[in-house]
This record gives C-alpha cells, structure tokens and sequence, in this order.
C-alpha cells in the first residue's frame, strides 16, 4: 500500500503513472469548483477552468442553464476558447472554424459538402464532450465527471457552512468575484498545497524572516497604524504552543479546515474602534438583526479545504484553486470577493489580503513555494521511501460535527484526511 495510516511513499509525489491515475480516478470522480455564478450572468457569458489535467468551458446557454463541456474541438482536436472568461453566441475553432453553441453542440461545419455526406452535423457525438454533472451551491458552480455518485450537498458535507459563512458575510447576501486574481505554478507536485494550508506547525518556522522582519517594522510604528500584511505576518509568528490550542477538524472525503489565529488589530474584524469595521457591522445588523449577524461574523475559521483542489476562507472572502498539470507542476489560481451591500472599503482589504498572503509578491507564499520546490526535488532523489503524517496519530478526537479534532492544533490530522480519501477514490 502507498499511503497507510501515518505514513506515504514518496512515489505517490512522484510517480507520472500515479498522477494519471489520480487525474482518471480522483479529478474524474470528485465535485470540482469551475465558476462563480456571478462570472456568468447573462446568456453566453462563460469562463474557462480545469477539472484535474483536462480544460473546460463554463458557459449560460439561451435556456439559463450552465453547461460544463471539454475545450477541444472535435474535428482536429485544437483548443476551442483561449480567453479566460468573456460572453459569446457561439465558440469558433480557430483552426478549421466548426462552431459550438454555448451548450457543446455542433451548429456549423464550413464547406460542410467536402466530407461528402458522410459527416451528419447533427451527430451529437461531434459536440463537445459535455460533463454529466452540473450543480451549484449558493453561487459556487461544480461540475463532476462521474456516472454516479454523491449530490454536490452531501459530498461538500460540512463545507457547505464555509460557503454559507461566505456569502452570509454580505449584507445583500450576495457576493461576486470581480476584478482579476494570481496565476502561480510552482515546481512540485499538488497534494503538497493542500498538506500544507492546515499544517500549523510549519507557519513560525518556513515564516520567520518575514515575521521577524514584520515586528521589527512594527516595533517603529505608532499604535493602531500597522496594516493587513504585518497583522497577517506577525500572526504566522504565534508560539507553538498557542498554534497548540488552535483548533484543527479532518473529515472524511478529505476536507478540513482551521480555526482562526489572527489576535489583534483590524484584520480580526472584532473592533468597532476601525471605522470600517464599524460601518460593516452597521449595514450587516441592519440587514439580518444583531444576534444574527454577530453569529455570521463571529465564525472565527481559516482555510477550508475542499478536496481535492479547493480553499475558501471565508472571514477575508478569499479562494484559491489548484490546477495539476503533471506530477511535479502546480497552478495556483489564487481570487477574492466582493461582498455586495458591503463598504466598499471592504473589498479594498480583501484586495489586500490577497496580494499580502496569495500573490507573487507574497513573502509568505514565496517561503511556501520554495518548500513545495525543495520536497519535489528531494523525493526525486531520496533513497529513504516514506515520509511521515504522523504528529497527532491516535489522537484525533471525535466530534460533533460528524468529523474529528485534532487534540493539538499541530497535529497532522487534516493531511491524514486527505489520504482517507485519497485511498478510497483511488482503490474505487
């Protein structure tokens, strides 16, 4: 076995025979994000994703539903949409110039009469290959490949209150994703991301020059002036053992998220001494009463994980989304919301947030691709075979909320959930 309980072998990071099958067996069974709804409103409006290794497009057909179909023309096989997202009546290959409708089907071969009547434009097998399943929740579109299997609610199981929380945070009770975002690769494999957005133990340690360099910059700053990123920063420096009373949660089907570790200033969203804070909390008690947005507000959480390629965190309306595109190369797409009904001041921060924590920029995200970098090329090189997932092993405890708590925040248990189901979808 690859992966048993507490430990993997390192050929799962490294082996292309292994990616394949993870694409086949994992990418092509599980509920995958491919859009907001708010990227598609409008008859033709689409966007262009991933599910795993194999590119889609997202487009609102003319009936205002949402199709899912494969970004190959079916003639020679060219890409048949380049641009990330726009609106359009129909998509042209620009090879040989067959046309799609924005629901996959064949609508126009030019010089139709060369194939000789042996090519029925009409075949629905020359449309583009359409993915079975499509659902959205509040907004978030997943599409999944599978012939049978879980409705998208019951596989997001608790995740569905991450995206709940989300879009609860608006006042309006809509958010939309506006603006651009990141495009990161990094040279490693992409189960090595998603190990290491709940892996509390690593943040003081791969961090701590940007943490000692955010402290010193403090130390010289008047009260109340620091930012989102040295909050953010600093917040990385939190002693182990206060990482140690974080509360961590694993469940099954891989997902897993963190409680919140930011302690002080604006970025806690807890002080009505922040002027915007303050007018935030204003417009979401005047849209749902005081004890219901205080409830909405006071869920204290980051990075949830939905497996396999997806994190939201809620509190700064931010999400990240991996790409595979082979065993040892990653894309990180990284984007923020707007919470509509919201100061806009708020957006402002979460603009912000995303350029301090998830751009190029980042120093945090930086420190975190050279480790991702430096395991790929050690486990090409290793000789040893396994490495290890076992801080907290036999320690997890049950929980209420139909998973398990880790009985320090620096157990390992969330990893130790993603290769739960990372042995049952691929034993499948």
């Amino acid at each position: 076995m690859l992966a048993p309980e507490g430990r993997v072998h390192r050929r799962v990071y490294t082996d292309p025979d292994i990616f394949a099958a993870e694409m086949e067996r994992i990418y092509g069974h599980a509920w995958l994000y491919v859009a907001h709804e708010s990227q598609l409103e409008g008859a033709g409006a689409f966007v262009t994703a991933h599910m795993g290794d194999r590119p889609v497009i997202v487009a609102r057909h003319t009936d205002d539903e949402i199709h899912v179909f494969a970004n190959r023309c079916t003639h020679r096989g060219m890409k048949v949409c380049s641009a990330r997202r726009g609106s359009k009546k129909r998509f042209v290959c620009p090879y040989h110039g067959w046309a799609f409708s924005t629901d996959g089907s064949l609508i126009g071969i030019p010089h139709g009469k060369g194939y000789n009547g042996k090519l029925d434009p009409k075949d629905p097998a020359l449309g583009l290959d359409r993915v079975p399943h499509v659902e959205s929740y509040r907004g978030f579109v997943f599409a999944s490949r599978a012939t049978d299997g879980p409705s998208l609610a019951d596989y997001l199981g608790p995740m569905t209150r991450a995206i709940d929380n989300m879009v609860d945070r608006a006042p309006s009770g809509e958010i939309e994703m506006t603006g651009g975002g990141f495009r990161q690769r990094y040279r490693g494999n992409w189960k090595l991301h998603m190990e290491n957005a709940n892996d509390l133990m690593h943040a003081s340690i791969v961090h701590a020059s940007s943490v000692d360099s955010a402290q010193a910059v403090a130390d010289d700053l008047a009260d109340g002036a620091e930012d989102h990123a040295l909050q953010m920063f600093k917040g990385n420096g939190l002693p182990l053992e206060m990482m140690d009373k974080v509360e961590i949660h694993g469940f099954p089907g891989g997902h897993s998220y963190m409680g919140g570790f930011y302690k002080e200033g604006p970025i806690t969203q807890t002080t009505d001494e922040d002027p915007i804070n303050s007018s935030y909390r204003s417009a979401m008690i005047g849209a749902y009463g005081e004890n219901r947005a205080e409830n909405i507000m006071g869920w204290d959480t980051f990075n949830h994980l939905v497996y396999p390629n997806l994190i939201l965190n809620p509190k700064h309306q931010q999400m990240r989304l991996l790409q595979p595109v082979a065993v040892d190369c990653t894309i990180v797409h990284s984007m923020c919301f707007r919470l509509r009904g919201a100061p806009e001041e708020m957006y402002q921060r979460s603009v912000r947030f995303l350029s301090a924590l998830n751009s190029p920029a980042s120093q945090i995200t930086t420190d975190d691709i050279a480790m991702f970098n430096g395991i790929q090329q050690a486990l090409d090189e290793a000789d040893s075979e396994w490495i290890y997932l076992s801080r907290g092993l036999d320690h997890d405890i049950a929980h209420d909320d139909g998973g398990e708590i880790g009985e320090v925040g620096t157990s390992e248990l969330p990893l130790r959930a993603q290769y739960a189901a990372w042995r049952d979808l691929m034993s499948a």
